[in-house]
This record gives C-alpha cells, sequence and structure tokens, in this order.
C-alpha cells in the first residue's frame, strides 16, 4: 500500500515538470498518469479538479523557487545585498534555471487569463508573495538604516519584479542573457539611489 503523503508529492512533482515545461493548458491528466504511473482515480483522490492541482502545483514550484531565493538573500549582511543578490538570481536563472522550463510565476501568468480563473488567482497569490518579500527586505533595510526612510517601498518593489520579470521572458525567448545584463545595469542603480 503506497503513502498517501509520498502519492500527492510525486503527483506535486510530476505534475509540476509537465506544467512548467509543456504549459498548463496542454498537459492533460493522461499526460500525468503517464508520468506518474498513477491512475486518474489516485489523482483525483489527493486533487478534486484539474484546475486543484494546477493551483497546488503553481504553489509547489513557487515554494521551491522561494527557497532558493531566500538561500541567496539569507546569506548576505545588508539589505542592498539581500536585494542585489535577488536580482543575481533572475540573472542565472534566465541562462541556469533550477527549475526545468523557467520561472512558475513567467509561466503561469502567460497562460493565466480570464478563461482560467483558478491559476490566474494562484499567480496572483505568488505575486503578492513575492511583492511582499521585496518590501519586507526594503522594511529591514530601512529599520537598519541602509535604505533611505522616504523611499516608496511599494514602487521599488513592483519595478523590481517587473524588470526582472520582464527580462527574464526577454532572455528566454532571444537565447541570450543581454537584456537581462541591461536591466540589472539599470536595477543597480536605482538601488543605489535608496542606498545610505
Amino acid at each position: 500500500m503506497r503513502n498517501p503523503e509520498y502519492t500527492k508529492e510525486e503527483i506535486l512533482r510530476k505534475s509540476g515538470l509537465l506544467f512548467n515545461t509543456r504549459g498548463y493548458k496542454a498537459t492533460s491528466i493522461s499526460n500525468i498518469t503517464d508520468s506518474t504511473g498513477f491512475t486518474k482515480g489516485a489523482i483525483y483522490r489527493h486533487f478534486k479538479s484539474k484546475e486543484e492541482l494546477e493551483r497546488e502545483t503553481l504553489f509547489h514550484l513557487s515554494t521551491q523557487m522561494f527557497g532558493f531565493l531566500q538561500k541567496r538573500i539569507k546569506a548576505k549582511s545588508t539589505a542592498g545585498e539581500k536585494i542585489r543578490s535577488m536580482f543575481e538570481f533572475f540573472e542565472s536563472y534566465a541562462t541556469n534555471p533550477p527549475l526545468k522550463g523557467g520561472c512558475p510565476l513567467l509561466n503561469a501568468a502567460i497562460e493565466a487569463d480570464d478563461s482560467h480563473p483558478v491559476l490566474r488567482k494562484a499567480a496572483v497569490k505568488v505575486l503578492n508573495m513575492l511583492r511582499a518579500s521585496v518590501i519586507k527586505l526594503l522594511d529591514n533595510g530601512i529599520r537598519y538604516e541602509q535604505i533611505d526612510p522616504t523611499a516608496d517601498k511599494e514602487f521599488y518593489a513592483t519595478i523590481f519584479i517587473a524588470s526582472l520579470e520582464g527580462a527574464l521572458m526577454m532572455s528566454k525567448l532571444q537565447g541570450t542573457n543581454n537584456d537581462m545584463k541591461r536591466v540589472l545595469k539599470h536595477l543597480d542603480e536605482l538601488l543605489r539611489k535608496i542606498e545610505i
């Protein structure tokens, strides 16, 4: 008899690989049964619908991505260094993604239109988690007198995330890191303006 937690984790892991490389819409439950070796019944015992599986898989992939990012951030001591480590993480993501298929947030966002409200809502939640993390880095920088207290944290969080995700998309499409390097140079200049 199989362990239910192991089964669920295996479904999330293998579904994540399929969704992140092939796309959410292009991946069928049959593709997932082929990949996992589990029956449709086993999959539906753990997830009520394909939409629930997609949502939970996006959270699973994002947790992994945030884990990789957090490890880099924790290794730095100042707010500026921590934010730059996030920039470097995205730069490495363009050429050497830690998750096959690239950034799960970017991939889900591309597919999450009005016809896919469950995935869209999940992608917005992940985006808000990323935004909250950047704001927390800025807050801590202000508290420790490393970041200008008048800095508009929402503005910088939006600019950092939009620029990084956009540069990641451009780098992935073009197969080169040139645009990412340009964006990182710009973001570094912006960050220097608010560092104390």
